[in-house]
């Protein structure tokens, strides 16, 4: 067995009814099911189980949610909320998908980072 997982797969657990408090960075997948607060930093996935609880700041490629999260979410590439989540949180991410069912509040920024050019204004009539 070798030391590093194949890309993709889950290398970390933070399993229900276990409660952490700090920084959390990572390779590859990573799965929280209990509760945690503090801050989590990965250019990979993070997957919020049901029962999970995050306060704090998430900083990931891609995030899964079907928990509950309270803070501030930054993603990379993408969001998905589960039904059954609840996300108080700011988030700011390129694509965000929210299934029926889902809680989602706070201000959302999703999309691409270049707002396309407006039309102009109507000139005057003359």
């Amino acid at each position: 067995m070798t030391g590093k997982a194949k890309a993709g797969a889950l290398n970390g657990f933070l399993d229900s009814g276990a409660r952490f408090e700090g920084t959390l960075s990572f390779d590859d997948v990573f799965r929280i099911d209990g509760h945690f607060r503090g801050v989590v930093v990965s250019e990979s996935e993070l997957v919020v189980g049901d029962r999970a609880v995050i306060e704090g700041e998430i900083r990931v490629g891609r995030l899964a949610v079907s928990g509950t999260i309270r803070g501030v979410i930054h993603a990379r590439e993408r969001v998905e909320v589960h039904a059954g989540a609840r996300i108080y949180a700011e988030i700011h991410t390129p694509a965000l998908v929210v299934e029926e069912g889902a809680v989602l509040q706070g201000p959302v920024e999703a999309g691409s980072k270049t707002p396309e050019a407006a039309p102009e204004p109507p000139g005057p009539t003359t």
